[in-house]
């Protein structure tokens, strides 16, 4: 694979489709597929533990067009597995589920200092190589969620990797525990092409605090304060796709306007986005993704992606009502913010590394 891209281009991420009800809107996602397609942009992602998402990507792209008309990426996830075996046998799953037939890309999933044993020990490097030379798989690599010391080491073990997903946005670019800009740099000093996930910091960034929103109002009036993320991201070089999490039909045409007509950040632009960077890090609010990891597994069913971003409201928009109101939807037949047993499985699960069981305390204290 080439090294360099002319720019970005835009990913369709799989994980936050529309809902009805609990169930994933397959016709809205087949029109959010067809729009996509329709802007000349080709790559999928999603992932053996998005929920639905491999089956809605079947409904919606892969019976509705043309094999080769899109690439599709998914991912094998060691942390639910119960064994090697288990672990393996999701690659057939996933073909299964999607109908693809082969994937374009194929990763390891959320690699990070405290699971990079299980893919070690699970052959589970070996496995995709395997699979690659087998044609189930074009091209594969793995996403990241850990160290810059540990980055190294896998790039330098493991020097045939296609390709490293990266959680990587202005706001987490300095952040000592995403460390999202050494671990790009490390990617490319490997030669790796990068896919850039989380841009918008799980939607966060698509709704900042009110003096960011000021600083870019005055900037570029009218432009969205998500285009300013993924404009961001897709800026750097090396860079494959740059991922958005699309839940809605209005998310995807302001992210195709923002990349139809891309232009790359000049030097006064990123002067602005540096005044963000220092805004947001004196922000009181929780740095929570939404990705949900935390929730699998919670003996109280707390939903902690929800109830920290009612708690936000407060936090960081300094809107004490909604945040109340959003909060009594939360935990509506879940449990409380102060049901926590501080049993710890969050902390282990959450890849932006969050003292999960500390923050839901805060919560609780201004919440209830």
């Amino acid at each position: 694979m080439s090294t360099e891209t002319r720019h970005a281009s835009l990913g369709f991420g799989l994980m936050r489709l529309p809902k009805q009800g609990d169930q994933i809107d397959v016709d809205q996602t087949s029109r959010m597929v067809d729009a996509f397609l329709e802007a000349g942009f080709t790559y999928f992602d999603t992932a053996y533990v998005y929920n639905g998402s491999e089956e809605a990507a079947r409904r919606a792209l892969v019976e509705r067009h043309p094999r080769d008309s899109y690439t599709l990426a998914t991912k094998l996830n060691a942390r639910v597995a119960r064994s090697e075996q288990d672990a393996k046998s999701q690659l057939e799953q996933s073909l299964a589920r999607t109908g693809a037939g082969y994937f374009d890309y194929y990763l390891l999933h959320a690699v990070q200092d405290s699971n990079a044993g299980d893919y070690d020990k699970w052959d589970l490097w070996d496995f995709a190589r395997e699979q690659k030379s087998k044609g189930l798989i074009r091209h594969y690599g793995f996403s990241f969620h850990g160290t810059p010391a540990l980055l190294d080491r896998l790039l330098t073990l493991h020097p045939d990797v296609d390709l490293v997903q990266l959680q990587i946005n202005y706001a987490d670019w300095d952040n000592p525990e995403v460390t999202a800009g050494e671990n790009y740099r490390i990617a490319r000093r490997h030669g790796k092409q990068v896919v850039i996930m989380e841009p918008v910091k799980g939607g966060a960034l698509a709704d900042p605090p009110r003096p960011v929103k000021d600083l870019f109002d005055a900037a570029r009036p009218g432009a969205s304060y998500a285009s300013w993320a993924l404009r961001f991201a897709a800026s750097l070089d090396g860079v494959l796709a740059v991922l958005s999490g699309m839940s809605d039909l209005a998310q995807m045409q302001d992210n195709l306007a923002t990349f139809t007509r891309f232009a790359p950040m000049g030097p006064e632009e990123r002067a602005v986005i540096a005044q963000a960077q220092q805004i947001l890090a004196r922000s009181a609010a929780i740095p929570c993704t939404g990705c949900g990891y935390c929730v699998e597994g919670c003996p109280r069913q707390i939903l902690i992606p929800r109830i920290f971003a009612a708690a936000n409201k407060q936090l960081a928009q300094e809107d004490p009502g909604s945040a109340k109101e959003a909060y009594a939807r939360a935990i509506q037949d879940r449990g409380k913010a102060s049901d926590c047993i501080a049993c710890g499985q969050c902390e282990a699960a959450c890849p932006q590394h969050l003292p999960v069981i500390q923050w839901l305390h805060k919560c609780a204290e201004i919440l209830e």
